[in-house]
């Protein structure tokens, strides 16, 4: 790709990611979700294989949809109250065609299955700015509306994406399907406390974002596509691996890492809301990803199949943890013990 054309299309999307943030009006964040669908396009579709242009006429049916109600959630809410003020969502309709476009944009199921096929046509870093940066601005819209919405859609909404995104990751060989499926389940563990608790949300997709920077920078830099490769990957960068290790069970929410403070704070916080059976069922679904995570842990490690390999084993190299990537694994892996910190900063 054009070094030129790639810098426009990463200039695009943090504008649009910037504009849809500031903004109150509704105009404005439609605008600045439509840059960003248009930056994000000419990225996917770059290699030009045949399942990347699939990926990217996926990727631009399913954001055209959802960037469609949310322009006409905002024009039947300003039509029946007169508000275009984004924290003004009154009207009932205006706030379910809303929870439903920011479904769709974020991947939730029931519109969750565009999501890993866009993810598994992308290349690496496609695949990573598609898990983080572009959930920003409709977890943004959902934050400043979500004193509006309907907290028992929300809810649903959030245990089928907890439940289907363990569920159908069980089964996936490609790294990039299963990080998507990763990727609902924790958009679930967001969603279902957006109401009650806010900064909670935000603290658990900051710490969700540098915990998947560091999965996609580490498989790209070791450039494993898939479970089989993974396998005798290790000969190739051992220190890498292990890191990788020990950031997929951050993922899963083991303790002592860093990835057990969100999901205790939010069973914590659902627990003070009287809201004890959410909190032991979304407790319970966590499991299903806990497996996966296991799996892909089991397979980034020193540790062979019982099965022949037909792959040949790949010799090691010199590359030691380039400074980004040793940076986010040590936040992916040692935040727990800041804990108070990081709940009296958000």
């Amino acid at each position: 790709m054009n070094p030129h054309a790639k810098l426009i299309c990463t200039l695009s999307l943090v504008m649009g990611s910037s504009i849809t943030i500031s903004s109150n009006h509704w105009i404005l964040a439609w605008t600045g979700l439509e840059i960003n669908t248009l930056a994000i396009i000419p990225l996917i579709s770059k290699s030009h294989h045949p399942r990347a242009i699939e990926a990217t006429i996926k990727y631009f049916l399913t954001q055209s949809t959802a960037s469609a109600l949310i322009l006409f959630s905002s024009l039947t809410n300003a039509w029946s109250t007169g508000q275009w003020d984004i924290t003004q969502l009154n009207h009932p309709t205006s706030c379910l065609l809303l929870t439903m476009a920011i479904a769709i944009k974020l991947g939730l199921v029931p519109f969750h299955f565009w999501f890993p096929e866009v993810l598994q046509g992308s290349s690496m870093i496609t695949a990573l700015l598609l898990s983080t940066l572009m959930k920003l601005p409709p977890i943004t819209l959902l934050l400043m509306s979500s004193q509006s919405l309907n907290p028992t859609l929300l809810t649903t909404l959030a245990i089928l994406s907890a439940l289907l995104g363990g569920w159908m990751g069980l089964n996936q060989t490609q790294t990039r399907k299963i990080l998507a499926f990763s990727s609902i389940s924790h958009l679930g563990w967001m969603i279902i406390i957006i109401i009650y608790n806010p900064h909670l949300t935000l603290l658990t997709f900051a710490l969700y974002t540098v915990m998947t920077t560091t999965v996609f920078l580490s498989l790209a830099q070791i450039k494993v596509l898939k479970l089989s490769t993974m396998l005798i990957s290790w000969t190739k960068t051992p220190m890498l691996n292990a890191t990788v290790m020990l950031t997929l069970l951050s993922l899963a929410g083991l303790p002592p890492l860093t990835g057990f403070m969100p999901k205790w704070l939010i069973i914590q916080e659902l627990t003070k809301q009287e809201m004890t059976p959410t909190a032991t069922i979304i407790a319970l679904l966590s499991l299903l990803s806990l497996f996966f995570y296991l799996r892909l842990a089991y397979h980034s490690t020193i540790t062979l199949p019982p099965n022949s390999s037909n792959h040949m084993k790949l010799w090691r190299t010199n590359k030691m943890l380039n400074t980004p990537t040793a940076i986010l694994s040590t936040l992916s892996t040692s935040l727990l013990p800041l804990s108070p910190l990081m709940i009296t900063m958000f």
